[in-house]
């Protein structure tokens, strides 16, 4: 992720929705290192920021509803979060939930992409999102996995205002050319079952080092690490709970 703060249409924040929240404060803080802290407030309902150093990085939550599925969720900035509704609505997506306000902190909606995929929009007052991208145990790049690219290309582009630098084997986001995240189309290595989603990325030092620790500590490898051809070293994993992330370390293409 080239972006280093949040920046309206760009990734801000993301959060875990899960059934055992000690079990993941602990898999997590072993993990990456972070450090969580519950808002105490009853209102709050268990919502946990964790923290590297002074830095918010990501949070995690209980499942407030049945349906709700174990799975960490993607946020992007906007500047208007109604405004933004309507654009959702106006490109075909659909509003789950919101605009709504979160205490004094921003004002918060889910949506879906027409492809089926669920996403965040955020709009700050008091608090921005991450305070800190790329660096070890932070997000660094976020991934759609869709089974309609042509459609939600379309839509993001419209929403968001996105960038698009797209070759045979993968389509990259950015905003300004800065590109943030990617796609990738769900073909028949993809079970019927699996929905469309965003997957988070985070930044580690070791790929392979930190699968091993993960799979250790009771987490499923959905992806062996592999590395891109003048790309990052990657690997995909299911924590205890079932919730899927990816990790990664830059290629030294990245890295010049």
């Amino acid at each position: 992720m080239r972006l280093e703060k949040p920046v309206p249409g760009g990734p801000c924040w993301t959060e875990l929705g899960t059934s055992d929240m000690e079990a993941a404060k602990r898999f997590y803080a072993d993990l990456f290192g972070w450090r969580p802290e519950t808002d105490p407030r009853q209102e709050a309902g268990g919502y946990t920021v964790a923290h590297l150093g002074d830095a918010a990085v990501a949070a995690l939550s209980p499942l407030y509803q049945e349906s709700q599925p174990v799975a960490w969720n993607v946020s992007f900035a906007v500047t208007d979060a109604e405004a933004a509704a309507e654009a959702v609505r106006a490109a075909g997506g659909t509003v789950i939930l919101g605009p709504m306000d979160v205490f004094d902190a921003g004002r918060f909606t889910v949506a879906r992409d027409p492809g089926g995929a669920a996403f965040q929009m955020w709009q700050q007052r008091t608090f921005p999102g991450a305070g800190l991208f790329n660096a070890p145990g932070s997000l660094g790049w976020v991934e759609l996995l869709t089974r309609e690219p042509d459609r939600v290309t379309d839509f993001y582009t419209t929403v968001f205002g996105w960038s698009v630098n797209a070759s045979e084997e993968y389509t990259q986001w950015g905003i300004d050319d800065a590109d943030f995240g990617g796609m990738l189309t769900m073909d028949d290595r993809f079970a019927a079952e699996v929905p469309p989603h965003w997957l988070p990325y985070f930044a580690v030092e070791d790929v392979d080092t930190t699968v091993s620790a993960a799979t250790r500590a009771g987490a499923s490898v959905q992806t062996k690490p592999i590395s891109v051809p003048d790309g990052p070293r990657i690997a995909v994993l299911k924590d205890p709970q079932g919730a899927v992330f990816g990790v990664y370390t830059e290629g030294p293409e990245a890295e010049d």
